[in-house]
């Protein structure tokens, strides 16, 4: 870890990750928006089909979740996250290759889909391990601001610019940019020169499964962490019920093309691009613990806009919006700030499964919410669905006011580390 407080503007090793990380989250939107549109306007499948997608792509962090945090906190940090950036680049040439071909199947959209979610589940857990290796704790929440500032602009211009492309281009051949991107951020982490701390020694490694309770164990013992995971996976169970059919609902319901839905994306996540800005001078304003608390709060009054967004386009357009810009906004101010929280807390030696554990409980509702929202769809409709997603997305606030979060946030933040018994 570094031990002076350079400034990030001239921190080599985190500008490395940085700069490749931007030009990833850029071509993940090309990706974001293309695989729906495959499977919707080439495939031809059905509401329920494409929930099954959603959960495909999600579903591994159910499986290997845990099992990541125990090998990220065993392997360099830096190794896996090249090998997952090759590996996805790789997955996602088969698109163009087998449309190319004319081999496009739903099973070839599945096949990349779990593989690509299996390696992002890796990366996901060395990436939020990796950071507080290259930046001192206090230096964390600028850090984390900074990469979110990235994929806040990845979100406001990518879905736009990958629309227009995809009016041009198709899909399936679209996501050539993404598997490119993916290379170039694993050229930018091989040019990473930090040290990295040890594995423990091998006396001290125990069972896999019993590292794995580790993690679970730290954060379920944890009320901060407790608070934080159950907010954060009731915010993505509901939030993917309408993820999974809002592209079905506003291009067959609504009559929305390409070039649209990229613009409708890019306008509403420029709260994203807000939430990025304005996420640490908020936690110094008004303190970390109310932000924790204010931010979900913001993020469900947005989403309770979405199913306003029914009638002529004219009118859908501007609730859709304001709806993503309110939800993208508080979602952003309390993912930077619960996220550097976390890492702040969190001893060294248990990054990776604190890290593994929170994914697994927190992405690993997306899949579930997926499924819901595609038998949803399929059975009581797709403004329904709408509805019920967006009064589940209520229910997050709940978590985090019930919980000891308010009032010892801050408190817990000034620790250098938790000294709680695993």
């Amino acid at each position: 870890m570094q031990a002076q407080n350079v400034s990030l503007w001239r921190h080599p090793n985190f500008l490395k990750l940085w700069i490749g990380q931007s030009v990833s989250l850029f071509g993940d939107q090309i990706t974001l928006l293309a695989v729906p549109l495959v499977a919707v306007v080439t495939l031809h499948v059905p509401a329920a089909q494409l929930g099954f997608l959603g959960a495909t792509e999600t579903a591994p962090i159910l499986v290997l979740g845990l099992m990541a945090g125990v090998w990220v906190d065993r392997l360099p940090r830096r190794l896996l996250l090249i090998g997952a950036d090759l590996g996805r680049a790789v997955l996602l040439l088969l698109i163009p290759l087998a449309a190319w071909l004319g081999l496009l199947h739903m099973l070839i959209l599945y096949i990349v889909a779990f593989g690509v979610g299996t390696l992002s589940v890796f990366f996901g857990v060395a990436y939020q391990a990796f950071l507080p290796t290259l930046l001192p704790r206090e230096q964390l929440i600028e850090g984390n601001s900074k990469l979110e500032i990235s994929r806040s602009g990845s979100q406001v211009a990518g879905p736009a610019i990958a629309g227009f492309l995809m009016q041009f281009v198709t899909p399936p051949f679209a996501i050539l940019l993404d598997a490119g991107s993916f290379l170039w951020s694993a050229l930018c982490v091989s040019l990473i020169r930090a040290q990295e701390p040890g594995p423990p020694p091998r006396r001290e490694q125990r069972h896999l499964w019993a590292e794995m309770m580790i993690g679970l164990r730290f954060v379920f013992g944890n009320p901060i962490l407790r608070a934080i995971a159950g907010c954060t996976g009731t915010a993505n169970l509901f939030g993917s019920v309408i993820t999974t059919i809002l592209v079905l609902y506003l291009v067959r319901d609504l009559g929305a093309t390409a070039g649209l839905l990229g613009i409708i994306s890019a306008s509403s996540n420029l709260g994203f691009l807000f939430g990025a800005t304005l996420a640490r001078r908020t936690a110094t304003r008004f303190g970390l613990g109310r932000t924790l608390v204010g931010a979900p709060i913001l993020a469900s009054i947005g989403a309770l806009l979405i199913p306003l967004a029914r009638g002529p386009l004219m009118l859908a357009v501007p609730l859709l919006i304001g709806a993503q810009f309110l939800g993208s906004l508080g979602g952003t101010i309390y993912s930077i700030n619960q996220l550097t929280l976390r890492q702040t807390i969190t001893p060294e030696r248990l990054q990776g499964r604190m890290s593994a554990s929170m994914r697994f409980i927190v992405i690993g509702a997306m899949p579930i919410g997926a499924l819901l929202g595609g038998m949803l769809g399929q059975t009581i409709g797709l403004w329904p669905t709408l509805v019920v997603g967006a009064a589940g997305r209520l229910l997050p606030v709940l978590w985090v006011w019930f919980s000891p979060i308010r009032h010892t946030a801050d408190q817990w933040l000034a620790k250098e580390s938790a000294q709680l018994p695993v």
